[in-house]
């Protein structure tokens, strides 16, 4: 059973470690230009000197202390507007075309007005990561309110269960799981645009130390930034899996 549960681990820690090692041998039989990609090994060498000189934790820190905010913001805000919508047919009608429409817009674009009305602060970073995260959240909060099954619904009906009760006890618990999807896909896009707009602004966190060590062409200290950043989400993605299983304990 506990093979069974870290056997996906060690098979994507495996791939990747592959991955790394092709590159690493195509880069030094000049299959590959240096002078673009790096060395992984000189990469994974550059995780210590970004703690030591560039305060990589503190940036973290910074980072994820807005990431945290804005993510709190779209699920608060996508889940209620997306149960807005299920509840008000004729308004869902009306602006569940223009919600995808944002949902596919390249919102980051945006950021010369968020600068205007927020000025160069943590407000205009959080701000866009609200907006660019906040329309995949209504958009599965919406489809797994409406894919609720028919005869979950039937039952609460032989019940007797009154609307609120009806949907407290039945609806919302099974559309979980989408809820969940859409709460990923929010925070995948906050944080992708968060980090975007501090690359944009030359402010904040690690958007900022990958914008200063690219101006200097550190290209490990690059990479090694952006691997750090996947790693950052990857711990996000177990943290939100751990969570749904904590509130769909029969799961």
């Amino acid at each position: 059973m506990r093979l069974a549960r870290i056997a996906p681990l060690l098979v994507g820690f495996a791939t990747v470690a592959l991955a790394l090692a092709v590159v690493e041998i195509l880069l030094l039989t000049g299959m590959l230009n240096p002078f673009v990609i790096p060395l992984p090994s000189t990469v994974l060498g550059s995780f210590g000197r970004l703690f030591e000189e560039e305060q990589l934790l503190e940036r973290l820190v910074m980072t994820g202390s807005e990431a945290l905010a804005a993510s709190i913001l779209v699920a608060l805000a996508g889940v209620a507007l997306g149960v807005l919508l299920y509840k008000v047919r004729t308004l869902a009608l009306a602006t569940e075309p223009w919600v995808a429409g944002v949902a596919a817009a390249p919102v980051v674009l945006a950021y010369p007005l968020f600068l205007v009305i927020f000025g160069r602060s943590t407000a205009t970073v959080i701000a866009m990561g609200f907006i660019a995260g906040l329309a995949p959240v209504i958009l599965k909060t919406l489809e797994g309110l409406k894919g609720v099954r028919k005869s979950l619904i039937n039952v609460g009906l032989s019940y007797n269960l009154t609307p609120s009760q009806q949907f407290w006890k039945i609806e919302f618990p099974a559309a979980i799981p989408t809820i969940f999807v859409g709460v990923r896909l929010g925070i995948v896009f906050a944080l992708i645009n968060l980090i975007g707009v501090e690359f944009l602004i030359n402010f904040g966190g690690l958007g900022q130390l990958i914008n200063d060590l690219a101006e200097r062409y550190d290209l490990p200290g690059v990479f090694a930034a952006i691997v750090f950043v996947i790693l950052v989400s990857v711990a996000i993605f177990a943290a939100l899996e751990r969570m749904e299983r904590w509130l769909r304990p029969g799961r």
